[in-house]
């Protein structure tokens, strides 16, 4: 998996991501902290001609640099739970119902861990994972979140339900988010572009929470909706 971009890849270098080698250009400028991580850590750099970098780049954007790495490492769910008991917080988890859009994705990441967020659930199918074009958006978030995939959205909500935490989904026809009490263990389900909530999904869930709107558009864009209700726990918890 290619990470590409000048903070991408030190932010890729700060976390636990493992690299393999790093593809510098030769004429790039304002590289040298990302060099010298680099031959901290032992990994290969190899410097080539920008050409050579614009052959293997998938983004068409990689500013000079691309660090190789291995494949995205999921979390599993009960590493969430844990990561927020061991820190003594009340939970706060995101749960993606099918998001398709990598930028989409990539935002959400880069709210929540942002935001404090403990960690996210995403769908295996139907759903994108975290490639490269996420690791761009999140500007380097993904790799400071804990992310984990899961077969079935629908049992993992059961599971939270019978661990006593409070699972909301987003929908325009909840009560109001300024409502809602958002303090204790938490988490915010939030629908795919254009779907929204899956049926059963919302069903599954304690309570639906809206976004007050008072324009003629009525909708939001996965991550926008995603951020302001991020915010408002943040705002409720401090």
């Amino acid at each position: 998996m290619n990470i590409e971009g000048k903070n991408p890849v030190k932010e890729a270098l700060d976390s636990h991501v493992k690299i393999s080698k790093i593809c510098i250009s030769k004429t790039a400028h304002d590289l040298q902290p990302i060099v010298d991580i680099a031959k901290k850590k032992r990994i290969r750099i190899d410097f080539a001609d920008k050409s050579q970098l614009d052959r293997i780049s998938q983004s068409g954007r990689h500013q000079g640099v691309i660090a190789i790495a291995s494949d995205f490492e999921y979390c599993e769910v009960d590493d969430i739970l844990r990561y927020a008991k061991n820190k003594g917080e009340k939970l706060f988890m995101l749960i993606l119902d099918g998001i398709e859009d990598p930028h989409n994705l990539g935002s959400i990441i880069r709210v929540a861990e942002c935001a404090g967020a403990h960690g996210i659930v995403i769908p295996s199918r139907r759903s994108v994972g975290v490639n490269a074009t996420v690791l761009r958006t999140s500007a380097g978030a993904a790799n400071h979140m804990k992310i984990a995939s899961v077969n079935n959205v629908n049992d993992t909500i059961r599971m939270l339900k019978d661990n006593f935490i409070n699972v909301y989904c987003a929908d325009m026809q909840g009560m109001q988010l300024y409502d809602t009490h958002l303090k204790e263990d938490v988490a915010i389900v939030i629908g795919g572009e254009g779907s929204g909530v899956k049926q059963l999904t919302s069903k599954l869930c304690d309570s639906a929470i809206s976004i007050p709107q008072f324009g003629k558009v009525n909708s939001l864009n996965a991550s926008v909706a995603c951020g302001i209700i991020c915010y408002e726990v943040v705002r409720q918890r401090r």
